[in-house]
């Protein structure tokens, strides 16, 4: 979703001098059969039918009651915090749009301030009226005002020299030679990286079976990116917004034109919307996605299919890290492995870890201060 909400002056400032930042509010919103609760769900039930909303809250208050220490997956955690309702018709479907798995399948430590656990009081004022406190772990999201998120990392790239479109395909940490797939060589005194772990695994020689099977096991999700753009000013309502309803494949979208009117040109508006799934899955194509997107987000009323005047659809392989349950001791033997060979890992991939682009930035800064003291 690319925006920026670090603390840090010193990464706020960096990117700051590469352009004005906005401030936008971190308010958001969810939709879940028809209706528009904002975020998060679970204190802003107003929106919802008198039934649904006792289911809500008559298994909130009888929802089990588990000690931190003897939840076991994300289900039980769910469970306990929400009651068995509001887990089975929210996160549990969510989570199968985002992660692509079942709550179960999932450990707990990755959740820390990303979700907000509400007392009974909050649900309960959640349930009459539309709650004007912000519970989202950030008051303000920060974009640039000019030339999209990529220019947030102008001013520090001055200077230097970068080779684009170069894919590696080999690493000797003997001789400490990178190959590349148009024949080209680079010899390196220090390597680091933010290569995919499971990709970096496979490129370097004699990689012990066992580290390679540890790479093959880490579980991401992979997934799909759908631009649109609409001749209407006034198509994005909300600057993004999530989707509980599984025949929409979207999960997440969210609006360039109000993260910045320099996205668009004068009088339209866009949105983009992610699609996600276990990279072990079967991945619809292309066109099943376009199509379900579009028809969905319509039939939403977000949009006329006459509104749009460009879409765009692109694949990533690697969306997410996905912490399943033998996340940190496959990594833990890949991310080892590549220390002993002299290559220091950064970013979400490479470190292969939940990190927001502040901290994925972060992490390459404090390797690269490292070596050069």
């Amino acid at each position: 979703m690319h925006f920026s909400f670090t603390d840090d002056s010193y990464i706020k400032g960096l990117f700051q001098a590469s352009s004005p930042l906005y401030e936008h509010p971190s308010l958001c919103y969810n939709y879940y059969k028809g209706a528009w609760l904002k975020h998060p769900a679970q204190n802003n039930l107003a929106p919802l039918s008198s039934d649904e909303k006792v289911k809500i809250i008559n298994d909130f208050v009888s929802r089990p009651q588990k000690n931190i220490d003897d939840i076991k997956n994300y289900d039980e955690l769910l469970r306990s915090q929400f009651g068995n309702y509001f887990a089975e018709n929210f996160p549990f479907k969510y989570t199968r749009k985002y992660w692509g798995l079942e709550a179960k399948e999932l450990e707990t430590q990755w959740v820390k301030i990303r979700m907000h656990f509400p007392d009974l009081e909050q649900v309960l004022k959640g349930s009459y009226e539309v709650q004007k406190d912000n519970f989202y772990y950030t008051n303000f999201m920060r974009y640039p005002k000019k030339g999209g998120f990529r220019s947030v990392l102008d001013k520090c790239r001055d200077g230097l020299d970068i080779r684009f479109n170069k894919e590696v395909v080999r690493i000797d940490t003997k001789a400490k030679i990178v190959y590349f797939g148009d024949n080209s060589t680079q010899s390196y005194d220090k390597l680091i990286s933010s290569l995919p772990l499971p990709e970096i695994a496979k490129m370097i020689d004699d990689v012990p079976d066992g580290v390679l099977r540890a790479a093959d096991r880490l579980h991401h999700t992979s997934g799909y990116m759908v631009s649109l753009g609409f001749k209407r000013p006034d198509v994005a309502k909300y600057l993004w917004f999530y989707i509980y309803d599984e025949d929409i494949l979207s999960s997440r979208v969210y609006s360039s034109s109000l993260k910045s009117s320099d996205n668009v040109p004068n009088g339209c508006s866009s949105l983009q919307a992610e699609i996600f799934f276990d990279s072990k899955s079967r991945i619809p194509s292309k066109n099943e996605v376009l199509n379900n997107t579009i028809e969905k987000l319509s039939a939403m009323g977000l949009f006329s299919k006459d509104d749009i005047v460009v879409s765009d659809i692109r694949f990533e392989k690697y969306a997410n890290v996905t912490f399943d349950h033998d996340i940190y001791k496959n990594r833990g033997i890949v991310l080892e492995f590549l220390r002993q060979c002299g290559i220091e890992s950064i970013g979400r991939f490479g470190k292969w870890e939940y990190l927001w682009t502040y901290q994925a930035f972060e992490s390459g800064m404090k390797v690269a201060d490292h070596k050069l003291l």
